[in-house]
């Protein structure tokens, strides 16, 4: 008698596995489907010769080009709603996040790693403009994907897609550039407009029933940091303003740094868009949300140089002064002269005033 062939390959189907092309459990599983998924998409975008060694680690040889330096490392998790939105999806958002808290040290990033977790459901064409999107966004940014890992869960238990992202890069090791370094004398400059991030998405959310022209601004920001170190300036302290907003990021360098720090209410720049979706939605623009835009705190006789290096630059047109940095007088804070010539005491974001931002 003919002994039937039952080798696993014969019960286990191609992708895709439904007509309507979406992620399965059997994807998560481990083996032939999540194969086939590493292998006809993720792979797709993502090729490199540490990638391809098909290692579960990266394994980097430190060369010539990284003796004098430090290394850093940051890590990030992106579970943004919805995952497309104007000017940008949750790919773009998870590599430039993430390339961005590195460049907060004055460092040039360099490699990523990143986990996957996709619920039951997700469209594969929805995951390859993701996925396609964090490429391009990889190649702008001029950093490789060395590493990854993919999970699926159950219909409910993610909503759509979540990312995790690990970031390497190096630092110039007598470069420190640190939120403990603001000192009294200080200019603070923020690289343009505040808020978009955060309007663009809401304006994506349809149950708010408000439209708006406005863009995300997430984008790397490496390629403008560069730009003003390279250039010589003697930077103390880079920040990224995302969640919480100027304000709560203000708070959080006066606090490391033991200052006060007094800012313009006339010179920040805003979108007129911007604030008026906040009037609208009863918010105030300096606690929403940015993702490509970048605090930086230097000598004040500093300020002018960089400021024009900044405007010179497409991520920096709309770049601006506001506000110095003063000895604390009872205790760190920050202080805002108004509009109308008053001053009112800025306070961290107490609480969550727009959830799954980022």
């Amino acid at each position: 008698m003919k002994i039937p062939d039952i080798r696993l390959e014969n019960f286990v189907c191609p992708l895709p596995i439904r007509n309507d092309r979406q992620i399965v459990i059997g994807h998560g599983s481990g083996g032939r489907m999540s194969k086939l998924l590493i292998d006809t998409l993720f792979n797709k975008y993502f090729n490199n010769p540490i990638l391809n060694r098909r290692n579960d680690f990266a394994e980097i040889l430190l060369n010539e080009e990284h003796k004098g330096h430090k290394l850093v490392i940051s890590t990030d998790a992106h579970i943004i709603k919805p995952i497309f939105f104007p000017g940008g999806d949750i790919g773009r958002l998870a590599i430039s996040g993430t390339v961005n808290d590195i460049c907060m040290s004055g460092g040039i990033p360099k490699y990523i790693t990143a986990a996957f977790i996709l619920e039951e459901g997700l469209l594969l064409d929805d995951l390859e403009s993701i996925i396609r999107s964090m490429h391009e966004t990889a190649e702008e940014a001029g950093v490789d994907l060395v590493a990854g890992d993919t999970k699926v869960v159950e219909k409910g238990k993610a909503d759509n897609i979540f990312i995790s992202t690990t970031g390497v890069g190096f630092v110039n090791k007598n470069l420190n550039i640190s939120g403990q370094s603001a000192k009294p004398g200080d200019s603070v400059i923020i690289s343009g407009t505040i808020g978009d991030h955060g309007i663009a998405v809401l304006s994506a959310r349809e149950q708010l029933g408000f439209k708006t022209t406005i863009q995300s601004d997430v984008a790397p920001l490496n390629d403008i940091i560069q730009s003003i170190i390279t250039a010589g300036a003697d930077i103390h302290v880079l920040r990224d303003p995302t969640r919480g907003g100027l304000a709560t990021t203000l708070n959080e360098l006066a606090l490391q740094s033991q200052v006060s720090i007094q800012i313009d209410e006339s010179s920040i720049p805003i979108k007129k868009e911007v604030r008026s979706a906040c009037e609208m939605l009863g918010f105030d623009p300096l606690y929403i949300a940015n993702e490509g835009k970048v605090v930086i705190i230097l000598p004040s006789n500093q300020s002018a140089f960089v400021l024009e290096l900044l405007r010179k630059h497409l991520l920096g047109r709309d770049a601006a002064v506001i506000g110095s940095v003063s000895p604390p007088e009872k205790s760190p804070s920050v202080i805002m002269r108004t509009m109308i010539g008053g001053f009112r005491i800025v306070d961290m974001l107490s609480g969550e005033i727009l959830p799954r931002i980022c």
